[in-house]
């Protein structure tokens, strides 16, 4: 799912388009004849939003309708909000090429063009096609604005800022096309990335809400189950993503579903049962490379080093993420393989200087990288511009934590771990980020209840970080016998004034108690004994403020 185009689905440069998220009736062609004799002649609207371009269905009017081709198949996808296949992607962006080089004031397939170029762009990792994707989606609405209907450039646009990791510039999108119109589901996914980019996990839960209203099936199941996630109800999240897994259609869909279920498996320590799923996504689908990258990963903490070394290489070749090149380089230094890891660290740095280049925000990729392997204080400058950005993400809390930990600030980051682990999200990362921080503040008890925590949740979860997280739990030792030493409250400090708080007996005088001792001694035929514990007295006097009952 995640590979380069089989064809290369850029135009020529005299007629490329910016980005865009709409479509039309393709040119005459044997694959498209139907398409274009659908919708009243006229427009098939489409937005490709997470993977999908959303299109018109093809006409009615034919009985027994020809097997669709791999264009029809990406509209058919798109309608149901599903992901389509790389192959039937790249036949959608060629069929709109072609289309647009005869058709230049076509706006709805510039939108069409310009968001599969978005979608593209996401699934290569090549930020040069979110560059064309602008351009498609600017094209589009010069020939239509958006004020008069063409909402689905809008929606392009909301897509293409997501890709960038500029959420507040999607919240601006997809909150636009919703005031306009507040049943268009092509919108929701858009915000629903938006607000948990921003860390505004209430909204995200409540435009998933919407949007599994609008539009049901297993894409909004998916969401749904994204949404337990980040609450922390794992439970109810597995539940939810094996209904989608289920119900998905498409090879494209399932390999998405099931890779889902491989992510939740490996946050909960079971690298076994994700590596079966990531396993099971890529029999279903070939190209879902993100799956290789998640079975790398299992692999790594099932100790199938030289396994995941291969299957790494080979993501990292095909679909050069940044967080993807980090993970490699990080796996190579925990086999003390000092030269490969600079290798990796290297071309990470080249990457990320690209997708500065681009326009695309990887902040927080670079943000882990700097603390840990280069310049912490470079880390804290860009978590703390990500969070007046209002980029408040758990991701974002943790890693400006974290960065400011390891700048020797850990104080300050104290407050930002706390508030990644308090998101509900059970990641053993940010479990072992608190317990390191509390930890250096001298704070033994919670330091040692998190960093168990950490391990508890996911006893790989890296295979640098793992390592010191038992080795500080091993340093901060086993709590004293007994619980803490000071159980009880201190004493108060004596005051200027008694408390009469107090009922008081006045002390009876020793002839009293001595007659008193003889009297009951006489009673009982003995001698007398010892003073009762409860001599006979006058009635006392109470103080005010005291009670009368004693």
């Amino acid at each position: 799912m995640d590979a380069k185009p089989q064809q290369n689905p850029e135009p020529p440069l005299s007629t490329l388009p910016p980005q865009g998220a709409t479509s039309v009736p393709p040119p005459p062609a044997s694959m498209r004849t139907t398409l274009r004799r659908a919708a009243f002649g006229a427009i098939a609207g489409a937005v490709l939003v997470a993977g999908a371009v959303m299109a018109v269905p093809d006409g009615a009017g034919k009985a027994g309708p020809p097997e669709p081709g791999p264009v029809a198949r990406a509209e058919a996808a798109a309608a149901a909000g599903s992901p389509a296949s790389l192959s039937d992607l790249t036949a959608l962006i060629g069929d709109r090429q072609k289309w647009v080089e005869t058709h230049p004031a076509d706006a709805p397939s510039w939108a069409v063009l310009g968001t599969a170029y978005v979608e593209w762009g996401r699934r290569s990792a090549d930020a040069a096609y979110l560059t064309r994707a602008e351009q498609a989606l600017r094209r589009s609405l010069a020939a239509q604005p958006g004020e008069r209907g063409n909402t689905q450039a809008w929606v392009g646009l909301g897509a293409l800022a997501n890709a960038r990791n500029d959420f507040l510039a999607a919240k601006k999108w997809g909150e636009t096309v919703r005031s306009r119109q507040p049943k268009d589901w092509a919108a929701y996914p858009v915000l629903i990335d938006a607000y948990n980019g921003l860390g505004e996990y209430a909204a995200a839960a409540r435009a998933t809400e919407k949007f599994g209203s609008l539009r049901q099936g297993a894409p909004a199941l998916a969401r749904t189950s994204e949404m337990y996630r980040n609450q922390g109800w794992r439970e109810d999240a597995l539940a939810t993503a094996q209904e989608a897994a289920d119900r998905a259609t498409s090879p494209a869909g399932k390999a998405a579903a099931v890779h889902r279920l491989g992510d939740l498996a490996a946050e909960r320590g079971e690298p076994a049962q994700a590596l079966a799923q990531y396993d099971a996504a890529l029999r279903t689908d070939r190209g879902h490379l993100a799956s290789l990258a998640g079975r790398a990963r299992a692999l790594a903490a099932l100790g199938r080093t030289d396994e995941a070394l291969a299957d790494y290489r080979t993501v990292t070749t095909k679909l050069p993420r940044p967080e993807y090149v980090l993970e490699l380089g990080e796996l190579y230094e925990s086999l003390d393989l000092d030269g490969d890891a600079r290798t990796q660290y290297a071309k990470l740095r080249e990457l990320l200087g690209r997708a500065r280049t681009a326009g695309v925000d990887e902040a927080l990729t670079e943000a882990r990288f700097e603390a840990d392997h280069g310049d912490p204080e470079a880390a804290v400058e860009l978590m703390r511009t990500a969070w007046g950005a209002q980029r408040r993400s758990s991701e974002v809390a943790d890693a400006l934590a974290w960065s400011l930990h390891r700048a020797g600030r850990s104080e300050e980051g104290l407050q930002y771990a706390e508030r990644a682990v308090g998101t509900g999200v059970r990641n053993a990362s940010y479990a072992y980020h608190l317990g390191m921080i509390e930890s250096a503040l001298g704070q033994e008890g919670p330091a040692r209840g998190h960093l168990e925590e950490a391990l508890r949740t996911d006893p790989d979860f890296s295979p640098l970080a793992a390592p010191l997280a038992r080795e500080a739990l091993d340093d901060l030792g086993e709590p004293a016998a007994g619980g803490p030493a000071q159980m009880e409250p201190p004493e108060p400090e004596p005051s200027a004034e008694p408390e009469p708080t107090r009922e008081t007996r006045p002390e009876p005088s020793p002839e009293a108690s001595r007659d008193a001792s003889r009297e009951a001694g006489k009673e009982a035929g003995a001698e007398p004994g010892p003073e009762p514990s409860q001599p006979a007295a006058p009635s006392p006097q109470v103080k005010p403020g005291a009670s009368a009952t004693p």
